[in-house]
């Protein structure tokens, strides 16, 4: 049984920073693209970014770029999304996900992931 369960989520003032974990039970999460995404209310899921099983290489949505960082930890089976200088526009419910076997990586599109946390909730306001 596959377990995906996400951590780290808050309120933080415009500019502050937060560490979204999300830590995988039941696979080994270097064989998997694993991707972050978040939801916006009134707003589809988009995707933020994610790690490569191949070669552990990470895209990012271009409205985070530069301020976002993925990485993981793969004796704890743990993925980080580090989020810095944080905006208002920012503020959504973020999840993360295990990969199909053949995604279109670089689009960072919900469709190419078949596993699903719940989800946690990060609220950035002065």
């Amino acid at each position: 049984q596959v377990q995906l369960v996400e951590s780290g989520g808050g309120s933080v003032q415009p500019g502050g920073s937060l560490r979204l974990s999300c830590t995988f039970s039941g696979i080994p999460l270097q064989y998997y693209t694993i991707g972050w995404f978040r939801q916006a209310p009134g707003k589809e899921r988009e995707g933020v970014s994610c790690i490569s099983s191949a070669d552990g290489s990470t895209y990012y949505a271009d409205s985070v770029k530069g301020r976002f960082t993925i990485s993981r930890d793969n004796v704890q089976n743990t993925v980080y999304l580090q989020m810095d200088s944080l905006k208002p526009e920012d503020t959504a419910v973020y999840s993360c996900a295990q990969g199909g076997v053949m995604i279109h990586i670089e689009e960072l599109s919900p469709r190419d992931y078949t596993k699903w946390g719940q989800g946690t909730q990060v609220t950035v306001s002065s």
